[in-house]
């Protein structure tokens, strides 16, 4: 083929244009961008040369035409001769280009970074009180948070993701919203619950030996989301050593002016109260600690109205956990983006995990959110007593969730809707791991006595339900029960689960429903192997 000049515009010569029809023009013009010959290429820095000084109009028109477009306008001919072609890209320019493709989901989770970490101090390793906490943080710039005002500290709180670190899980920033924004002229308060009573459970226990002035500072801020004048923090009563760690943090907080009238300096009045509990695991349940708080007998109210209407001494109130209060000055300072990156979406953030029971090195962690638990144990814990193959169950969220056989733990998420997916629950976290000498049937029996001697007594099913769950797991750990016996059980909790004021029925009733689902051949096993031995003895005698 000959090259066309550039008075030749876009007309192709060839010898063989008689005998077949001529390539493509998209592939000669190809061929000359790559191999232009002499002429062309004087000619076409002539060209360049006069197309570089043209005005901004024509250089954007330019630019935004097609590569092949571009390349017969620069180098082959007018852009006259080539406007059927150029009309047509430059139409095809003026829509708007299709938006990038979104980035793609996270997919592995796990290996918290130290910069990362909330609870810095999660171990006792440097200073608990207000000089040492200063040094690592926090109360720093507090004044400037409180002041940017309720709704916005609300609206952060809803961006992050965060959820309740007590068990339910609900949205922290949608129940803080819940509370008046107008007065009615009764004040409304914050109650922390720190009535850390679920077995297996340590979380905030850490938090308020080691890190106490993370917690009084979250109260100032998480109070002025929600308007409150005063917080009340509701300890366990077994929490000797953590009270008075929080009793010195608190007075330090009082004499450097961050807390009480003028709180850091905004103008702000905020008081902070501490309240001993007395031993029951009842008043762990949000509106029975109100009424221990108000002296009375601790047993949960009938809900509505609920404590945002009609909380402690009638006024509203937000009971919330001490982890999801410790955790909100970060967030505000570091951003709820930031917050939000860890996890899956809907189960966003770092948490802290309760790992113990048969592991190599039980611990209290923060770590990010659906971390697989395998990898949690192996992480941080060392991995389980003989190796991963040794493991028999584990209770992933405290004594109230259902426990998961092995299968399930190999790939499970440490997150609400994994667990929920897999028909147990993340809870309070508190991972509780049993290898292969564990007797599981002792262990769910001993939970149900549990339950049954934590319960109030106010709901007739818990009430009585939770002793009959309790003898015949006794009966069932020995085999001493026929076999129909296990769908009575399966029958009980299920009269029990949902049919009470509070959710101490529920939490009774899950362990057992895991236990049946997941070693119903194991319990089976104990009956068939007592009927026997009782026919051999029988036979013998």
């Amino acid at each position: 083929h000959n090259a066309p000049g550039p008075s030749d515009g876009c007309e192709l010569r060839s010898s063989e244009s008689t005998h077949r029809p001529p390539p493509p023009l998209s592939l000669l013009l190809a061929r000359w961008y790559r191999n232009p010959l002499p002429r062309q290429q004087e000619q076409a820095r002539a060209g360049e040369a006069e197309w570089r000084s043209a005005s901004m109009g024509p250089i954007r028109k330019i630019l935004s035409l097609p590569r092949a477009s571009l390349v017969c306008q620069r180098y082959y001919a007018p852009a006259s001769a080539c406007r059927s072609f150029s009309s047509q890209a430059s139409t095809a320019a003026g829509t708007p280009p299709p938006s990038p493709p979104p980035p793609p989901e996270k997919a592995h989770f796990g290996g918290l970074k130290d910069e990362d970490r909330i609870f810095t101090n999660l171990y006792g390793l440097h200073d608990p009180f207000l000089k040492g906490s200063m040094k690592r943080g926090d109360w720093y710039r507090t004044k400037d948070l409180v002041l940017k005002g309720s709704d916005w500290i609300v609206n952060e709180m809803k961006k992050s993701g965060l959820r309740g670190r007590g068990g339910a899980g609900f949205p922290s920033g949608l129940k803080w919203s819940f509370m008046p924004k107008v007065s009615d002229g009764r004040p409304s308060y914050l109650v922390v619950n720190a009535d850390e009573s679920e077995p297996g459970t340590c979380k905030d226990r850490e938090i308020m030996r080691h890190d106490p002035h993370k917690l009084l500072e979250g109260c100032l801020i998480a109070g002025v989301g929600m308007r409150a004048t005063a917080a009340y923090i509701y300890i366990r009563g077994e929490y000797v050593n953590e009270r008075l760690n929080l009793e010195k943090a608190r007075k330090e907080a009082y004499q450097a002016g961050l807390l009480g009238k003028n709180a850091c300096g905004s103008g702000y009045d905020f008081d902070v109260y501490i309240h001993y509990g007395a031993g029951a695991y009842i008043c762990g349940e949000e509106t029975a600690l109100l009424e221990s708080l108000e002296g009375k007998q601790g047993k949960p109210r009938l809900k509505p109205p609920f404590p945002a209407n009609a909380g402690l001494y009638g006024c509203p109130t937000t009971v919330t956990n001490v982890e999801t209060v410790a955790v909100s000055p970060t967030i505000l300072r570091r951003g709820p983006e930031w917050f939000a990156s860890f996890g899956r979406k809907n189960n966003s953030g770092t948490k802290l995990f309760c790992i113990s029971g048969h592991v190599n090195k039980p611990c209290t962690v923060e770590e990010e959110m659906s971390i697989p638990l395998k990898e949690l144990l192996e992480r941080h814990c060392g991995g389980v007593r003989g190796g991963w193959d040794n493991l028999l169950a584990v209770i992933p969220g405290g004594s109230s969730v259902p426990l998961l056989p092995k299968h399930i733990c190999d790939d499970v998420l440490m997150d609400y809707d994994a667990l929920k997916a897999v028909q147990s629950g993340l809870g309070t976290a508190a991972v509780i791991v049993m290898d292969k000498s564990t007797d599981v049937v002792d262990a769910i029996a001993r939970l149900s006595y549990f339950y049954k001697h934590e319960s109030c007594g106010q709901c007739t099913p818990c009430r009585e339900g939770t002793g009959w769950l309790w003898m015949i797991m006794e009966r069932l750990k020995v085999g001493n029960a026929k076999l129909e016996e296990i769908d009575m059980l399966q029958e009980v909790t299920k009269q029990i689960e949902g049919h009470t004021i509070c959710a101490l029925g529920d939490a009774a009733a899950w362990p057992v429903q895991g236990l049946i689902r997941h070693f119903r051949p194991e319990l089976e096993r104990r009956i068939r192997e007592r009927a026997r031995k009782e026919l051999l003895e029988a036979a013998a005698a």
